[in-house]
Parts: structure tokens; C-alpha cells; sequence
């Protein structure tokens, strides 16, 4: 009985590969191909990355020696592309173009980046930022509470920045209710840059909004104390 299951066995398995082996062998062909193909790709995708990060790390080094135009010639092939590398290029781009005092162009860099869906969006939000900031006094006011509203809030990285913004829109408006508030936030948030905090605290104040901190009277600095020495 062994010996007639082992010869069963084994006739099945000839059938089995006569019928499938072809097929079956032309798949395992073609997976480890794709596999392969795919092992080729992704070397030449991070090759190409890392010979990217190196090209904006020379143009970066331009631009710190004052050389503009030969950071241009190496940033234009990098923005051609839709990486990461890409977006950081073209913001680097925009800031040369602001350096020029060419606003228009600039702006229109970093709107096409804050619009980009394929962008990381840290730098979309901070394309937006620095659009609305090259053009605010181009913009209607509404449009600058419009567009950075939703990052000019508590625990956002751009609450300072856009929140000024967002204040000072509010201003423009005739809406004191609504900028002083957020003026105050702004003033007393010891995250945010000392020189951000004294502008906020004095457009705060200028709408009668109270925005000093942790500041000890003049009548409490000059106090005499009492049980000195000698009383």
C-alpha cells in the first residue's frame, strides 16, 4: 500500500507540473525580475536623492558667499522635479527673488508651492506664510484672516507669525474685539521671539488691551522693607 501511494503520489506531481510547471515556473521568473527591478530602482532613487541634497547644499553655500546667479544655475534643474528637494528649491528660489525685491515673483513661487498637494505640508504652510507676508499690503484684510486663520492658533508652529498677521488684518477691519485677544496670546506666549512679542504687546495696547507679563510695579521695586537691620 506505501509502495502504490508513493507511485501515486508521484504520478500526481507529473501530472501537476506538465499541466502548471511552465506557468508556475514563468511567475517565479517574473517576480524575482520585478523584485530585482525594484531593488534597481530604489538605489538609483536615493542616489539621485543624496546627489540632490548635495547640489541645494552647494547652492545654499552660493547664496552665504553672495553669489546669487551661480546658486540659480544650480537650483533650476533641482525645482524642475517633485521631491522634497524639489519644494526646498523653489523656496530657496523665492527667497532670492524677495532678496531682488522682485515681490511679484516670489509671491507667485510660493503660491504654487502652498497649492501644491504632492508638497510636505510644513513647507506648503510655510510657503502660504511667507506669501501672505510678501503681499500683505496688496491683500484685503478679510483674505489675510481667511488664508492663515486656521495656522494662526495656540500650539501651531506658525501661531506667532501668522497670528500678528491675522492681528493686524483684524486692525485694518475695525474688528478690535477680535485682534486684541489674539494680540494678547501672542504677547504672552514666552515660545515666540522676544521682538515678535514686543510689537504684538504694543499694537495690543494701542486698542487698550493689556498685554504685559509678569512685570513688577515700580511702587513694589521701590518699596522700602521692612524689619531691616536696626528697626
Amino acid at each position: 500500500m506505501r509502495e502504490v501511494d508513493d507511485a501515486l503520489r508521484q504520478d500526481q506531481l507529473e501530472v501537476f507540473l506538465r499541466r502548471y510547471g511552465k506557468p508556475l515556473l514563468a511567475v517565479i521568473v517574473l517576480a524575482l525580475l520585478a523584485f530585482a527591478a525594484f531593488l534597481y530602482w530604489e538605489h538609483r532613487r536615493s542616489a539621485q536623492e543624496e546627489a540632490n541634497a548635495e547640489q541645494l547644499i552647494l547652492a545654499l553655500d552660493d547664496l552665504d558667499a553672495g553669489n546669487a546667479a551661480e546658486a540659480q544655475k544650480k537650483l533650476t534643474p533641482l525645482a524642475a522635479g517633485d521631491n522634497g528637494n524639489a519644494v526646498l528649491a523653489r523656496l530657496t528660489q523665492a527667497g532670492i527673488a524677495l532678496e531682488q525685491d522682485k515681490t511679484d515673483e516670489a509671491a507667485g513661487i510660493y503660491a504654487k508651492i502652498a497649492a501644491d498637494e504632492g508638497a510636505p505640508k510644513p513647507l506648503r504652510d510655510l510657503a502660504r506664510v511667507r506669501e501672505v507676508a510678501a503681499t500683505f499690503d496688496k491683500l484685503p484684510p478679510q483674505q489675510v484672516v481667511d488664508r492663515l486663520s486656521s495656522l494662526a492658533q495656540p500650539g501651531s508652529p506658525w501661531f506667532g507669525v501668522a497670528g500678528e498677521m491675522v492681528g493686524m488684518a483684524y486692525l485694518k477691519l475695525g474688528k478690535d474685539e477680535q485682534a486684541g485677544p489674539l494680540l494678547v496670546q501672542i504677547a504672552k506666549d514666552k515660545t515666540q521671539p522676544e521682538g515678535l512679542r514686543a510689537r504684538v504687546r504694543q499694537l495690543a495696547g494701542q486698542i487698550g488691551y493689556d498685554a504685559i507679563d509678569d512685570v513688577v510695579s515700580a511702587s513694589e521695586a521701590e518699596a522700602p522693607q521692612v524689619g531691616g537691620e536696626g528697626e
